[in-house]
This record gives structure tokens, C-alpha cells and sequence, in this order.
């Protein structure tokens, strides 16, 4: 975890949490960063805007409440120093948020992740609102494919893969961000302690059907469902409930088991490499789901030998 941390003291002392103990870590001092404004708010406190005082560089700050009655306890230093590790292991990746810091308050023991800023600000599903080409799925599907194989790679799960954890550039770069709900990924046979986490459209059926033994191939569960959204601009499932979620889910099994693929009206137009690489990611069976690096090598996005990558894809138009 010392990766994620940049050791250095608060200004004048030693910070500490709630209650006057000494955290396990050092961090920063959020006095080196001057609050702007406030991008967004959610359960666990709100992200905002803020210029370094020492550089003048723009940042994000995700301020990290504390668990008690109306956030106001002690916040949880291992569940943050989780999401900082978790980040900090992906590092100098162009398509996942980069950390810079962690800070915390030494008068009030709140905490702090400093992340870059992404200049435009929008989030993946800002830009969903109605379908995109096949052209502009390959190409955001790509980058969001590039993240999980280093998420993956570097030992950790996302476990919240969604649209609205994704960030879209100026130039339509895609960058994954929140990591909040990320670990570790444990070795095979060894249970998670929680079962669904994250967000309920884009959990995994192993996890709905109660399997605390899941891995990473959950997160290509949800990467398949964003991708549907992509080609349609609406989320592939619609259920309230857990119950109602996995009953959705077993009618889609049902059809890829009968027919051999997907058939659905919004793959009319999608190419059968298309098709291939959704049918892989949303696999039922976690064991024959598609990995990131598996994907990445589908003829779907193969180039033609001297062709260049497009430099970015538009969503406005």
C-alpha cells in the first residue's frame, strides 16, 4: 500500500482519525488544495474540483465521509486505503483515473483521494442517450477492454464496472474511474465476503445466484452489458430486484443455449465479429466468459495491416 501513499505529514503533525488515534498510514494535508467546485455528490461524500496550492494544477478530490450516524463517524482507513492501493496498482494506464494522492484533515480526520482531473468532465452515460455506431462502440469498447486487462493484470477486481463510472475526454478518450468497490481479486477457492456489490443492472449471475467464489470475469459480465447500451443507448436489463434481474438473465442463457447466439432486434445491424465478442462477454458460464486480453484479440478489432488507430471518437454529433 505505500505505493498509494505519498509519505508525508500533515502540516505541523502527525494526522490522526477520530478518537485521537495514530492511522496505520501518513498521508498529505488537504490545505494543499484549494476547493473550486463541486462535481458530485453521493453516499460516501462528494467528488469536487480543487487547484493544487503548490503547483496550480486542477484536480478531482473524492472526500470520503465517515461511517457514523449521518457520516459524521470515523471513516473507514482500511476500505480507503483499499481503493487508493487498488488504484495506485493501475497506474500510468491512459484509459483508468490516475491517483495522486491521499489527504486528510487533521483537525477532523476526514480523508481524501486526489485524482486527475478529466478536462471535460462527462461521464460514459451523459453520452448514452441514444445508440452509437458499431465504428464508435469498437473504439470505446477497446479502451474500456486495454483498462480491465491492466486492472486484471495488476491482481484486482473492479466489481462496478458502469457507465457512470466512466469518464469521456475532450477528445472522446475514456478513462475508469471509482474504485471504490475494487480489491484484491483472491486466489481460486477462496470466497469474497460480499456477494452483489456495485450496481444491480450490471451484476454478474454468479453473484445473483448467490456464488460467493466469483473472479474477474464478472467485470466482463458488466463490460457486455455496457456494451449493449452502447449499441442501443438504453440499459440491456431493466429489473428492480434480484429476483427479477436473474429471472431476465436466465431468458437470455435460454437463448444463446437454443440458438447458439444472441438475437436480439438492436443486433440486426452489429457485424457476426460483434456479435461474437457480445456473445463471449456475456457468457453465463464465468468459467467460458471472454477474458479482457482474449477480447482485445477478436478479429473485431483487428486492423488492417498499415491502418492507424483513430486518435479519438465523438459522442455529440
Amino acid at each position: 500500500m505505500s505505493t498509494a501513499i505519498r509519505k508525508r505529514p500533515a502540516e505541523g503533525q502527525e494526522p490522526r482519525v477520530h478518537g485521537g488515534k495514530k492511522p496505520r498510514y501518513a498521508f498529505g494535508s488537504i490545505s494543499d488544495y484549494k476547493k473550486l467546485e463541486v462535481l458530485g455528490e453521493g453516499t460516501y461524500g462528494e467528488v469536487f474540483k480543487a487547484r493544487d496550492r503548490r503547483t496550480g494544477k486542477k484536480v478531482a478530490v473524492k472526500w470520503v465521509r465517515g461511517n457514523g450516524a449521518g457520516g459524521h463517524g470515523p471513516p473507514d482507513i482500511r476500505a480507503i486505503t483499499r481503493e487508493a492501493g487498488c488504484l495506485a496498482a493501475c497506474r500510468g494506464h491512459e484509459s483508468i483515473i490516475e491517483i495522486l494522492d491521499v489527504a486528510t484533515d487533521a483537525k477532523t480526520g476526514d480523508v481524501f483521494l486526489v485524482m486527475e482531473l478529466v478536462a471535460d468532465g462527462r461521464t460514459l452515460r451523459e453520452s448514452l442517450w441514444r445508440p452509437v455506431s458499431e465504428d464508435a462502440t469498437r473504439v470505446m469498447m477497446e479502451q474500456l477492454l486495454d483498462a480491465a486487462k491492466k486492472i486484471h493484470g495488476a491482481g484486482v477486481i473492479h466489481r462496478d464496472f458502469k457507465p457512470e463510472n466512466v469518464m469521456v475526454g475532450f477528445f472522446g478518450g475514456l478513462k475508469v474511474g471509482d474504485f471504490g468497490s475494487a480489491m484484491r481479486a483472491k486466489p481460486a477457492g477462496v470466497p469474497y465476503e460480499e456477494c452483489c456489490v456495485g450496481t444491480l443492472i450490471y451484476t454478474s449471475p454468479e453473484q445473483l445466484e448467490g456464488n460467493r467464489y466469483y473472479g474477474q470475469a464478472l467485470d466482463m459480465w458488466a463490460l457486455g452489458c455496457i456494451m449493449a447500451e452502447m449499441l442501443t443507448g438504453a440499459t440491456l436489463f431493466v429489473a428492480e430486484t434480484e429476483e427479477e434481474l436473474l429471472a431476465e438473465i436466465y431468458k437470455l442463457r435460454d437463448q444463446i443455449t437454443s440458438t447458439g447466439e444472441l438475437d436480439l432486434e438492436f443486433l440486426e445491424e452489429l457485424s457476426e465479429a460483434g456479435r461474437e465478442v457480445l456473445t463471449g462477454l456475456l457468457s453465463f458460464n464465468p468459467d467460458e466468459r471472454i477474458t479482457a486480453a482474449e477480447a482485445l484479440e477478436h478479429r473485431w478489432f483487428s486492423k488492417p495491416k498499415g491502418a492507424e488507430h483513430p486518435g479519438f471518437v465523438s459522442l455529440r454529433s
